[in-house]
């Protein structure tokens, strides 16, 4: 089970901190899993990932198996 807690603030990528509002805010669970929300829809919108499901998508990104949005810069 995924636990909720949040324990530490949520923080934005340092590659999304130019002029660029389309981006994501993380922060770290009480489980060693992540919460993820919108910056510009803070509310009710926060996903949240275990440890395993974390880790399992960051790889995906480090390996390109996502492939990558268009018009990301």
């Amino acid at each position: 089970m995924i636990d909720r807690r949040v324990t530490t603030e949520f923080k934005k990528p340092s590659a999304s901190q130019g002029g660029s509002q389309d981006c994501v805010e993380v922060a770290h669970t009480v489980d060693g899993g992540r919460a993820v929300r919108d910056t510009k829809d803070r509310g009710p919108a926060t996903q949240f990932y275990g440890p395993a499901g974390w880790n399992t998508f960051v790889a995906a990104l480090k390996e390109g198996a996502l492939g990558r949005q268009t018009g990301a810069s």
